[in-house]
């Protein structure tokens, strides 16, 4: 049974302006007078993990901070804004739909945090159920680009490679992707730039399973 696997929050619901919102207020509130814009944020996206974002900033500012804490405020006030809810990306529904019409195993391979992943799928009207298998941060496997929470999936499910096709919505992401032999749909989100995606079997703006793309 071939696997459709969804890498990352960002492949279920457009949150990056969310994101950026909540990075910003939790500055604030830390009094720091940090404000990034969206171009800033843009850039930063190109490597994963929100925490270590904020760890590099502090050093380009010569700033020391609990990055830690910082970004535990960050996602907190990001899923406070996710409780009136969110759409599903466009297309997302109907390929999930798809994928268990054709008989595939659904996974859901990310490296956030237990907690976001509960709030994207309560705001987008998901649910762990959902799934066959959910990875998230608890894994304790390195975070992407290194492929580990996807050769884990592939172990649990009992799929090679060749029998899996992923959807990301980041360069890291994919990168992971490919490290791990899957091929892998790009989904750019709203503050990726597309062209980051050139090594993509396909760039979509809208989700579906083309039939040339089908796992094995």
């Amino acid at each position: 049974m071939p696997g459709l696997f969804l890498g990352s929050i960002g492949v279920l619901a457009e949150t990056s302006h969310l994101q950026l919102q909540s990075f910003n207020e939790a500055f604030a509130e830390a009094g720091l007078d940090w404000q990034w814009s969206e171009s800033a944020y843009r850039e930063m996206l190109k490597d994963a993990g929100g925490k270590a974002r904020i760890e590099s900033y502090a050093m380009e500012k010569g700033a020391d901070v609990d990055a830690e804490a910082l970004h535990a405020r960050k996602s907190a006030l990001f899923q406070s804004k996710l409780d009136a809810g969110v759409p599903l990306r466009a297309g997302v529904a109907d390929a999930m739909a798809d994928a268990r019409a054709r008989g595939w195993t659904l996974a859901f391979v990310t490296a956030t945090s237990p907690d976001n992943v509960e709030a994207v799928l309560d705001a987008t009207g998901l649910s762990r159920d959902d799934f066959d298998l959910v990875l998230d941060k608890s894994s304790g496997l390195a975070p992407k680009p290194d492929p580990a929470v996807y050769a884990e999936a592939l172990s649990r499910l009992s799929l090679s490679d060749r029998q899996a096709l992923a959807v990301e919505d980041n360069p890291d992401g994919m990168a992971a992707a490919a490290a791990a032999g899957i091929t892998c749909i790009a989904f750019p989100g709203a503050f990726h730039d597309p062209a980051a995606f050139d090594h993509a079997a396909l760039t979509l703006d809208r989700l579906y399973l083309p039939q040339d793309l089908t796992a094995a």
